[in-house]
């Protein structure tokens, strides 16, 4: 009990950090440190921690990855990122662009994919117009986490609610319209206030893309094959599956392009925090922490303690980290609950830069390109975003009767 108590807290509090000082760890190697103690320490056989793993969630995760390879080998990103730029006619409508144009996409496909893929296109163009990224790339990743909450495909997170809760996935998108519009236009707003963008017109550059209509052709028709078949009672991992294994069958595309496009290490990061939250779960202290909790009337499915709580969870140890635990601790939620929680921890992660791995693909990336996002840049626009994004949640939430005080 003792050594999974202790693994359990420096996993989580490594995930606050974001890494150990001195040490060259990132968060999933810090998930991978600590499901090793547990099966070294033999606290928990491999067995067990192969058992506590949601392999549906991992394989509808895995095949949506391969969908969005897709996307990216026909050239349909690159694509899209020179439609903004040329498209654009001024500063703000530059940023429109990159907000819409972004959202839509992160409803679609799992926004961490889109991220990784647009920010060193978008940098690349953005630069070129001689103009300040910083306001464009806080839009990318605002809009990238907004329009992530409208699906259960859209985000890691929402993947694991929908597949945990069962939940019906248009009457999710239905309920979710709403506050995920609201927030896109509530990021657009809130980044023109916090932001000085240039007032010189811009002046669409002369490139040109070679976009494999071909290959998005298979792109678009498997995204509406895949939602098509979210209609039938077939699973939605296999349903996945079976879309992503036919779009391996290509005579051009390697399938070793295809795989090797899929983030490793946010699946491995995954598998190993279901075996170090099951270690957690099996010691009692948590559910005797919610008995508590209970009987003084401050039960988590209550909105009154489940906002508080996923916003300061989702930007210390992360929102997707966060979800695995509260679902862990509590598997027999509600719809509605359910519903709160993916929305409400989705919105939270624009509040700071460390609030969801989207935000830090973001900044990573755009390093990459020379463009620098740092802490306080994401702040200044991030936490008033995320301020009034959460309570247009809660007042839908509420006035929806989906979630008690």
């Amino acid at each position: 009990m003792i050594i999974s108590l202790v693994v359990f807290a420096l996993v989580y509090l490594g995930m606050g950090l974001g890494g150990v000082p001195g040490l060259a760890l990132d968060r999933t190697g810090i998930a991978l440190l600590g499901i090793i103690a547990l099966i070294g320490t033999q606290t928990m056989t491999l067995a067990q921690a192969a058992a506590a793993v949601d392999a549906p969630t991992i394989a509808l995760l895995f095949a949506l990855m391969i969908i969005s390879a897709q996307f990216e080998q026909s050239g349909f990103y690159a694509w899209v990122a020179l439609r903004i730029t040329k498209a654009a006619r001024s500063p703000k409508s530059l940023l429109a662009a990159v907000i819409f144009a972004t959202g839509l996409l992160s409803a679609l496909l799992t926004n961490d994919v889109v991220v990784f893929a647009l920010t060193p296109l978008l940098c690349g163009g953005i630069l070129a117009l001689k103009l300040d990224v910083r306001p464009y790339l806080m839009g990318l990743a605002a809009a990238a986490n907004a329009g992530s909450a409208a699906t259960l495909i859209g985000n890691p997170q929402n993947i694991l609610i929908g597949q945990a809760g069962k939940l019906d996935f248009w009457n999710y998108a239905l309920f979710a319209l709403v506050p995920t519009l609201a927030t896109l236009v509530i990021s657009y707003g809130v980044i023109l206030l916090t932001w000085r963008l240039e007032p010189a017109k811009i002046v669409a550059q002369e490139s040109v893309i070679e976009l494999d209509r071909y290959q998005l052709g298979k792109a678009i028709i498997s995204v509406t094959a895949l939602i098509g078949l979210f209609l039938t009672p077939v699973p939605r991992e296999v349903s996945a599956l079976t879309i992503a294994g036919t779009l391996l069958l290509s005579r051009r595309l390697s399938s070793r392009d295809m795989i090797g496009a899929v983030d490793w290490h946010l699946l491995l990061m995954f598998t190993c925090l279901f075996g170090v939250t099951e270690a957690f779960s099996n010691t009692g202290v948590a559910q005797q922490g919610l008995a508590w909790l209970a009987q003084k009337g401050l039960y988590p499915d209550h909105i009154t303690l489940m906002a508080p709580v996923t916003v300061l969870a989702s930007n210390t140890i992360g929102n997707v980290p966060f979800v695995v635990l509260f679902i862990k601790l509590l598997p027999n939620l509600g719809a509605g609950p359910l519903y709160g929680l993916a929305m409400l921890s989705t919105f939270a992660g624009n509040l700071l830069l460390t609030g969801s791995i989207c935000n830090i693909i973001v900044a990573e990336r755009a390093a990459l390109q020379g463009a620098k996002l740092s802490f306080m840049d994401f702040a200044r626009s991030g936490i008033p975003i995320t301020v009034l994004s959460i309570a247009v949640t809660i007042g839908w939430l509420m006035a929806n009767k989906v979630l008690p005080l």
